[in-house]
Formats: C-alpha cells, sequence, structure tokens
C-alpha cells in the first residue's frame, strides 16, 4: 500500500508551481513512497541513550583567531572612488529627491 498518494503528489506540485505529466506523478508517487518507507525504518531504531549530533565530524571552532589590524589609508581607497566628497565615497541616490 502506498503511503502518498498521486493526489497528494499532485495538490504539492500546484504549490510548488510546478507542471507535472501523469507520467512524473507516476514516477514520483513511487519515489516518494520510497523515502517514506526508508524513514520509517529509523523509527525503528532504538535511540533512548543516543546523544544528538549536530555535525558527522567532531569539530570545534575551525575559524582562525579574529585579529584587529590597520586597514586601508582613506586617501587610498577614495583614490579608486569615481566620486568622493568629505572623505566619504560618493554615490547615486536610489530613494529620490
Amino acid at each position: 500500500m502506498s503511503r502518498i498518494s498521486t493526489d497528494q503528489v499532485k495538490h504539492v506540485a500546484n504549490l510548488a508551481r510546478l507542471a507535472v505529466s501523469e507520467e512524473e506523478v507516476e514516477k514520483f508517487t513511487k519515489q516518494l513512497d520510497a523515502i517514506i518507507t526508508f524513514a520509517e525504518q529509523l523509527n525503528e531504531l532504538d535511540t533512548e541513550n543516543v546523544e544528538p549530533t549536530y555535525h558527522v565530524l567532531d569539530l570545534k571552532n575551525v575559524l582562525r583567531e579574529d585579529i584587529s589590524k590597520q586597514g586601508l589609508p582613506r586617501e587610498e581607497v577614495l583614490k579608486n572612488a569615481p566620486e568622493h566628497q568629505a572623505g566619504q565615497i560618493k554615490v547615486p541616490s536610489i530613494l529620490g529627491e
């Protein structure tokens, strides 16, 4: 017995704004039923004393240390700006006048 109907597949496809043929509906129904069957097998496992896993590898903070350092001088940055005024880069207004 299928755990998902063709009507459910059509409904989800409609919600996702997908155009699917009858052949595709049948194919997706079988594929989704196989996925649901596999997921139900996981419910048979005893996970009572298993700690939640947030990542498959035991990784800690793998980022570099955040070290403050001096940025570019303002004059050097403004050399690359097409327009600047009062020490700031001037850009076209997007909010109107």
